[in-house]
Parts: C-alpha cells; structure tokens; sequence
C-alpha cells in the first residue's frame, strides 16, 4: 500500500537515532497535551460507570434476577414499568494507553503540520493528564505499570523518553478484565494481523478504543506524475509513472481498511474513531471521553 514518497520518510533502519529524537520530541509534545487539555477541561467531569458508590448516575428498567431491594418504587409510581436506581462507579480504573512506535507513523506530507506519531503522542499524553485527574490509574504496556497520580502524563513522557517500546503492537498479558485500553495507530499492519490481535485483547474482558490516525494524504492521495513509494517498514519501493492512475483503487482499499476495522470493533463493544493529522486533536479526546464514560455512541471519524 502506498505511503508517501520517499522525501517525506525518514530512514526506518536506524533505531538509535529514532529513539533519540523521539525522546527529543517529549518535551514539546507535552506542552502541546496540556495545552489540547486546556481547550477541553471545562466540559470533562470524570467517567460515569454503574457500580457500588453514593452518587446517583440513572434510572434503568428492572430485568428479572435483579435484586428486588434497588427498585425505585417513586420512580416506578410514575408508569407501568419497574426502574432501578443505578449509583455512580467510584473506584479507580485501569486503563492503558498506547501509541504505535512504528516507522510508518513518522510520516508526515507537505499538506500536514504534524506527523503521526507526534499527534499520538500527544493524544496519549493529553487523555493521561485527564484521567488522571479523574483518579483513574493509567498505564502504558511495556513502558510503565499503571499509576494513580496527579502527574501520570509527566511520568509516562519521562519513561518513554528513557524506554523506547518494541515496534508492533503491544503485549497484552497485562491487560485484565474489565480494564480498558485505548491503541493509538495508523493501522496499516496486515488486517488480518490487526484483527487476530485485537481479538485476543478483547476475549480477555477488556474493553477497547482504536484511533486511527492518517495523515491527509493517506486519504486524499495527491500524488501525480512519476513518483517513487516506499514502505518504511520493510524499505520495499514501487515506481508509478502515472501516480494518479493508482488513486482510485487506493482509497477504496482505505475505505475497506477503515470499515474492517470499524465493524471488528462493534463486533467486540468496542469504540472506533478514525482521525487525520490535519484536523484537532481535541475533537477526538472529546469523543474518547463520550466512550470512557459509557455514552453509547457509534464508531465515528473525527471533526
């Protein structure tokens, strides 16, 4: 599948000095998640989930085999159904976050401001500052142990600053059940690698969230003339004299991508936002909120 042009990648052979202007990167990248976190603050108020606490959250018809002691009989006074009164989930989380370290999403076109891997990252960083500030414990697999504290986000950017992850997907034998995860990726992995992979997490009882990030060439594809692609993670090359030919056949392959991915997701209870590099990394917290608080929302593309 075609990527970018050779220009617009950096060689994916040296990981030294991949790992050294990743952690580069860190401090900026930061700056830019607290800064996203900012613009979305003052609509986040935590996660809502159904469980033991003292806060009412809603009403919910009854279902037989539920205990008869949690009817709310005022409630149920008004019509002819019975209604339970569900109280707000109060204890901490485990949610992990995680963003695809691998070569293809350091790609970055002439038509976007940041690469993939950068909006990620930040990504990454900005939903662990507002967990965190939720008393959610958040963790990053392979990098570090899930934390409940105020600075999750500084630690998780010091430790991948020190530690950078394995390329690919990350090891899922932490992941337990009813815990969550949020995988941030471009996804273009052979699918049905993807698809294997993201079935093993969720028939472990975790619960998942997949962001696709592309950049805007990825969908639009504007290349023409002759144009030489590369696949920075194999360095195989392919030569189009007439790059426009290939448009067509390539979006539509894009499209299928999106929409596999999209109905595995709904498959599994899961959540699907597809999200380019050239559109506000704030629009998706806000729909990744909407999904961690358990607001039924369908798969969607981002603003």
């Amino acid at each position: 599948m075609p990527i970018g042009t050779t220009t617009d990648l950096t060689p994916s052979g040296d990981a030294l000095a991949r790992a050294r202007q990743r952690a580069a990167l860190m401090p900026d990248l930061l700056v830019e998640a607290n800064r996203v976190v900012s613009t979305v603050i003052s609509g986040w108020h935590g996660r809502k989930r159904r469980g033991v606490g003292e806060n009412f959250w809603q009403f919910r018809p009854f279902v037989d085999g539920e205990q008869v002691s949690r009817i709310d009989w005022r409630r149920s006074a008004r019509d002819d159904h019975l209604y339970l009164r569900d109280r707000e989930w109060e204890a901490a989380h485990t949610i992990w976050l995680w963003a695809d370290p691998s070569p293809s999403m350091r790609f970055k076109s002439n038509t976007a401001q940041v690469s993939k891997e950068s909006r990620a990252l930040v990504l990454v960083l900005s939903l662990a500052e507002l967990l965190s500030r939720s008393g959610e414990r958040v963790g990053y697999p392979g990098v570090i142990d899930p934390i409940s504290a105020r600075n999750a986000a500084e630690r998780i950017a010091a430790a991948l600053s020190m530690r950078r992850p394995d390329d690919g997907f990350p090891a899922d034998d932490r992941f337990r059940r009813f815990s969550e995860v949020v995988l941030v990726s471009d996804f273009l992995d052979p699918i049905e690698e993807t698809l294997a992979r993201i079935d093993r997490i969720g028939s472990r009882g975790v619960r998942g969230h997949l962001v696709m990030v592309n950049d805007p060439a990825e969908e639009v594809f504007p290349y023409s003339g002759r144009t030489e692609f590369r696949d920075p993670e194999t360095g195989a090359k392919l030569t189009a004299g007439r790059a426009e030919s290939l448009k067509a056949d390539y979006r539509n392959l894009m499209a299928a991508r999106r929409e596999t991915l999209s109905a595995q997701c709904r498959r599994l209870g899961w959540s699907f936002i597809a999200h380019r590099t050239d559109h506000l990394a704030s629009s998706v917290l806000v729909a990744l909120h909407g999904q961690l608080s358990g607001a039924p929302q369908a798969p969607r593309r981002s603003a």
